[in-house]
This record gives C-alpha cells, structure tokens and sequence, in this order.
C-alpha cells in the first residue's frame, strides 16, 4: 500500500535481552552461561528469552516492509534521539521500554508490541508480531484507535522537569528516611516516610497497587479493612500520590498521606535533605534529579500526552 505523507520513518524502538547484557558484561556466551550456571541459575530460560525476542525483531523487518524508511533504535538512545513529526514509532519490548519511550516521543504514536506473550503479561503490548504489520497500516490510512495516555510531571524551580508515564518517586536514594514538607489544596505538613509516589492512570495497576495491597494485608493480619484500591483509566487527567511508611514524630505528622491531584491541581514537596534526595520515574534511578534541601518539586498532570495505538 501506499504511505501516508504524514509518516515518512518508523522509528523501530528495541532493548537488550537479559543475555546480550551478560555477553557485553563477560565477553562471550560461553562466559555468561558458566556464569549463569555457576550461580545456579537456569541458562536455557535466558538463552529462550534471547531467541523469542530475536525472532521477533526478524520478523518485525520483514513484516515492516511498507515502503518507509525504518530506522531500528535501541532503548539506551532514545533520551537523546530526536523524534521528528513524520516519525510512527514501534516499541518492542516490555512495558517499561513503552513507558520509557513514550516520555521522549512526544506526540508521534506508539505501535507497542509484545515479543514474547508466553514471558510477558503486555498491558501496555496490545500487539504480538503477527498483529503488527496490520497496525501500522491502520495507523498510516487513518483507520487506527488511539488513546491518549496522561503522563505526569515533575518541575523544580530551576526549571528542571522529569516527565512520567506511570509513576513518579520523590524521596531518598538509600533507604533512609526521606524528610520533606508537603502541600496539597490547604492540608500542609512536614512528613518523614519512605518517599512519596505519584502515580498517573496507566501506572495505577503498577507500583502504587503493590502499596494498596501491603496495606490490604496489613489491615487484613490487623482486623481493619483496607477498601478498594484506586484505579485511573489511562485517559484520567487526575493522579494518585501514596505516602510510602509515613512516620509520625514530633517532628512529622502524617495526616496527608493518600489523594488525589487533580485537574488544575499540584502537590508541592519541599525538600529538607541535606544530601541523597531524588526524584525518578517509572522506576529509571539513572535518569533522576536530586532533590536535596531546600529544592521545591510540583508533580501535576503534564499538557504533553502519549498517543498509544490500540487498535
């Protein structure tokens, strides 16, 4: 078919496989598998994961064969590629390449692909390889649905800014307590806890549900009822924030520790760290901004949407 004139690249976004990182750590297959092994692992498990996604990457070339330019694109480069307008981009990989990819793709669309169904549970991955050609032909003719998924946004006064697909994490980079004041509407305190988690829509089903369910079972082995954990469609302009094991002192209360950010809203943490304060999303410590004292962070929903095709 022809393409459309709005799309003139796909941009194929790849990962490294569990086994490509050992064989760049120990140099070799033979060294990664006596490694594995020395270790008592199972090496066949990651030698199976290697050729499921390598197939798939074979496949994907073939079936991507649609008259544009593909650009394949691993996933250590995508914080500085530049994505242009006439860019549909294909992520293969697992729910987090899509999270990573999609805060520096902007408003260029994601055809989101799972390599490997039997490994991966995909919420993110509506597509296996099979599907994907079909999808970026719909995508190229107009016929795609496509949701658009809030991201949240994390700005210091600086002017510095951390975008988010599924969560955000504002606390400390060991496991010391993390010392703040926080704002929300009119509730204001000063808190000592594990940090704070803001989560969008897409990431409410993620790591803010583990919280929920720590809290189920701890009201459960205590008598108490935890209530239902909350769920955000991707679409949600709101956000969630859960305060991870908030402490109370004299110095710390712990009043504010659950809500909802909502449209037009922002909650405001201000550090009091000296040093080893941070601020990361979707769960990539590497790309983080510090957070010591006296730095101001408001998290809100950003204006920038992912474009995620999903049919």
């Amino acid at each position: 078919m022809s393409p459309s004139p709005s799309y003139e690249k796909l941009v194929l976004v790849t990962r490294k496989t569990r086994l490509q990182q050992l064989v760049e750590r120990f140099n070799s297959r033979g060294q990664a598998r006596f490694y594995i092994e020395h270790a008592g692992g199972d090496f066949s498990d990651y030698a199976a994961e290697d050729d499921a996604y390598t197939r798939s990457l074979d496949g994907l070339h073939r079936a991507l064969d649609l008259g544009l330019r593909v650009q394949t694109l691993e996933r250590a480069i995508v914080p500085t590629f530049l994505f242009a307008p006439t860019d549909l981009v294909v992520a293969v990989g697992q729910d987090g390449l899509v999270a990573n990819v999609a805060k520096y793709a902007g408003a260029q669309p994601i055809v989101a692909v799972n390599p490997d169904p039997a490994r991966f549970d995909g919420v993110l991955l509506p597509f296996q390889p099979a599907q994907a050609r079909a999808a970026v032909s719909r995508m190229l003719d107009g016929s795609a649905r496509v949701r658009e998924v809030t991201l949240a946004v994390a700005r210091l006064a600086d002017g510095q800014r951390l975008l988010a697909f599924n969560d955000l994490y504002i606390g400390a980079r060991t496991h010391v307590s993390a010392r703040y004041s926080i704002r929300l509407g009119d509730g204001n305190e000063t808190q000592s806890s594990s940090g704070v988690l803001v989560s969008t829509g897409a990431g409410s089903t993620g790591w803010l549900s583990s919280v929920f369910n720590m809290a189920a079972g701890v009201a459960a082995f205590t008598g108490g009822t935890a209530g239902t954990p909350p769920q955000l469609a991707w679409e949600d302009p709101r956000l969630l924030f859960v305060v991870r094991e908030p402490f109370a002192s004299k110095q710390s209360t712990i009043r504010l520790v659950a809500g909802t950010i909502g449209p037009g809203q922002a909650l405001t943490i201000e550090s009091h760290m000296p040093t080893g304060g941070v601020i990361f999303s979707d769960g990539v410590e590497a790309d983080a901004l510090g957070f010591d004292a006296g730095a101001i962070v408001t998290i809100a929903a950003a204006e920038q949407r992912t474009r995620l095709v999903v049919g």
